[in-house]
């Protein structure tokens, strides 16, 4: 059996009286797409703030491809390989699609980008911005303003400067929040795209999508760890089912 990616062991963060984790622990497989779904308040944002590095945790480890990162900041983290979008869509709506794309290679690169600099450094750049946009769906995009674009767009868009940055680990907050039908089901085909390429840990309250596409759920309730494991278990759980999915799990 393959060693984890990422595991999370007893992590734990309070603010003030309220404990957000409460000794959470989880395993990510390589290549494995792992859900994590819990009523507002659960802590899963937390979480995903723990474990890229974003908010230091009170106790407990996060490891990494075997190597504790539990101290390290968040661009330490994702220089190793950790890569995240959130809850609220985080692009440069000046620029176009292409140009946010090529400005996350650039980082990664240590390149210096310049929009009338090197041609052949800024064709590289380009290059390779364009292939992630086309792995996204917005290759017929490239050149609109990302402020110009669809809601789904954005947060397409947002998993291209994530991929742009060649994680091994892809953390994502809620990525179908706000959409419509057809909206989802891009991001969900993306996604699907994406499973066995990348280890993804996915928040997501569209169970349909959840079910569809995790190999494994974690289910988080006040800040605790309630059910861990194969969908189809998870799914059926009385326990779960009282938690959080109700009439969704029937």
């Amino acid at each position: 059996m393959s060693e984890a990616i990422l595991d999370v062991e007893n992590l734990n963060k309070s603010f003030g009286a309220l404990r957000v984790t409460d000794d959470v622990s989880l395993q990510v497989m390589p290549g494995e797409l792992h859900a994590i779904i819990g009523p507002n308040g659960a802590g899963k944002t937390t979480l995903l703030h723990q474990v890229s590095g974003l908010l230091a945790s009170d106790g407990g480890t996060v490891r990494f491809g075997g190597e504790d990162i539990t101290g390290l900041p968040m661009h330490a983290r994702v220089h190793r390989g950790i890569a995240r979008t959130f809850q609220i869509t985080s692009i440069l709506p000046g620029f176009t699609a292409l140009e946010n794309v090529a400005l996350a290679v650039q980082g990664r690169s240590g390149s210096s980008f310049r929009f009338f600099g090197i041609a052949s450094r800024e064709q590289a750049l380009n290059d390779e911005a364009a292939s992630l946009l086309d792995l996204v769906g917005l290759a017929a995009r490239a050149d609109l303003g990302a402020g110009t674009l669809s809601h789904g767009e954005k947060r397409a868009l947002e998993i291209a400067i994530a991929l742009a940055t060649k994680p091994r680990l892809l953390l994502l907050d809620e990525p179908l929040a706000g959409m419509g039908h057809e909206e989802s089901n891009k991001v969900i085909e993306i996604l699907r795209s994406l499973k066995g390429r990348y280890a993804i840990v996915l928040i997501e309250h569209d169970m349909d999508a959840v079910f569809a596409l995790a190999d494994r759920v974690t289910v988080l309730s006040y800040g605790r760890v309630i059910a861990s494991g194969d969908p189809a278990v998870v799914r059926s759980s009385p326990e779960v089912r009282a938690a959080y999915l109700g009439d969704e799990a029937a």
